[in-house]
């Protein structure tokens, strides 16, 4: 098959990395036929029926190439990212930070994929894997029978953990007398906020608690009633450490959410000009400014005692929730044993996976295996070797350590810095190792461009719609 052939790739999953795959592809002039189970059939934790819906929280982390998050987005503006330019047409006040509305994120990604003319959307579940050029990007909430597919295949049993959503509230119903809007250390992002509610002068509003007010809230916390899993769960419950339930969380300590998501460093609280003891911070949602979700508040709870418990919060004393947390179970495939690092099948050249489902955690690494799936597709499909890549980028680190970890003890991995061969010599200073980082990995990545490794299309990127 070439570029110019008919026959479609069938990508499965229309999330973060099946949608960005889809595009790449089309771009480079592949038929693509992309199977996406929602409407017809829902999960645990999507809302709506569009692609790429984020679910857990609205950020893809921090945006400073020094930063591990910021240097995987940078790697993937390099090579052309759907993902990231409909992130950055949508992106919210956040610091640091890459924020997006969820909504109108999704609705452009949604739009720029059902109008691609090489790209066809089947509403449909695939409950097992095809003959043909296949990338299964179902990720981590893939279907029961598709799941059982995968097993098959695998001849083993998918892996899995637990992961939680954080609540939503109401702007009007935040109490700012008792609340106020700062980025930690004042770096906010320069975007144009919403000041419905108070001074817009922060990206983020501020719940302050005291000493006495956070070992009230953290013993109802504790106390509170959970989601009872089910008994089969019941049997190993894992939960993945970058998003662990809050009350999870506070049972490991007295101080573990003051040093956690409720940690006040950076912060000062305008009524007494000093930091508080312990905060909770909330971040637009939404386009519109109405929305805010409570950083770093995952939690299982059940829905009543949610309402009891965080009302207790200063300044949510009258909170309206728009959406309460649920926990829900993901799965995820023994990388280590299944894929190589050019995310192929271990024997089955056709086959590619890509997104959480293989372990690379988080947003923005999902994206990053949907892109490098879909530039080794096209070099297959075209007679032309696949490439895995350079492991001095973020993103061949984190595809070097999910298909290179123990198996025994694999589990799902967000990018990091401590992923990447060390430095020569070593440089001390943390801040100047992990600029020196991001200078080598992007210099790695130019080189690996140049030498025709990308498959980049000939032709301009086509344009998004309404660009």
């Amino acid at each position: 098959m070439t570029a110019k052939d008919p026959s479609p790739v069938t990508i499965i999953g229309a999330g973060l990395a099946g949608s960005e795959a889809a595009w790449q592809l089309a771009n480079r002039g592949f038929k693509v036929d992309l199977y996406e189970m929602r409407p017809k059939r829902q999960t645990a934790a999507h809302q709506s029926d569009d692609f790429a819906e984020l679910v857990c929280s609205n950020s893809m982390g921090a945006q400073a190439i020094d930063r591990a998050q910021g240097l995987l987005k940078a790697e993937l503006r390099r090579l052309g990212s759907l993902i990231i330019r409909c992130a950055d047409r949508n992106a919210l006040p956040a610091g640091g930070a890459l924020a997006v509305g969820r909504e109108s994120f999704s609705a452009d990604v949604t739009s720029a994929i059902s109008e691609h003319p090489n790209i066809r959307v089947i509403r449909s579940e695939v409950a097992a894997i095809p003959a043909g050029p296949v990338i299964v990007a179902t990720g981590p909430l893939t279907s029961d029978a598709l799941a059982s597919g995968i097993g098959d295949l695998a001849g083993q049993n998918y892996l899995y953990f637990y992961d939680a959503l954080a609540p939503i509230v109401r702007l009007e119903s935040i109490n700012m007398p008792s609340a106020w809007r700062q980025s930690r250390y004042d770096r906010d992002s320069g975007k144009p906020g919403n000041s419905a509610g108070g001074d817009s002068s922060g990206d983020y509003i501020n719940c302050p608690l005291d000493a006495e007010e956070y070992a009230a809230f953290l013993d109802a916390l504790r106390g509170a009633e959970r989601i009872e899993l089910r008994q089969f769960e019941q049997e190993d419950e894992r939960f993945f450490e970058g998003c662990l339930p809050v009350e999870v969380l506070a049972g490991r300590g007295e101080r573990s959410l003051a040093f956690g998501p409720m940690r006040p460093v950076g912060l000062r609280d305008p009524r007494t000009g000093r930091r508080p003891h312990a905060v909770v911070q909330l971040r637009q949602d939404n386009l519109a400014g109405s929305l805010y979700n409570m950083v770093g508040f995952q939690t299982n709870l059940s829905w009543p005692e949610q309402r009891r418990v965080f009302r207790m919060i200063p300044g949510l004393e009258r909170a309206e929730f728009v959406r309460l947390g649920q926990m829900h179970r993901n799965t995820f495939i023994n990388s280590p044993i299944l894929l190589r690092p050019t995310l192929q099948w271990h024997d089955r050249d056709d086959l590619f996976f890509a997104g959480q489902i293989i372990g690379s955690e988080g947003y923005v690494g999902s994206t990053s295996g949907g892109i490098l799936a879909a530039i080794n597709m096209a070099r297959l499909l075209s007679g032309e070797t696949a490439h895995k890549l350079p492991p001095v980028t973020m993103m061949g680190a984190i595809f070097h350590y999910v298909t290179h970890a123990e198996s025994k003890k694999f589990q799902p991995m967000k990018g990091n810095f401590g992923l990447m061969p060390p430095l020569q010599p070593h440089v001390r200073k943390k801040k100047e190792r992990y600029q020196q980082y991001a200078e080598r990995a992007m210099a790695a990545l130019e080189t690996w461009v140049a030498q025709g490794k990308a498959a980049l299309p000939e032709s301009p990127v086509r344009p998004l719609p309404h660009e």
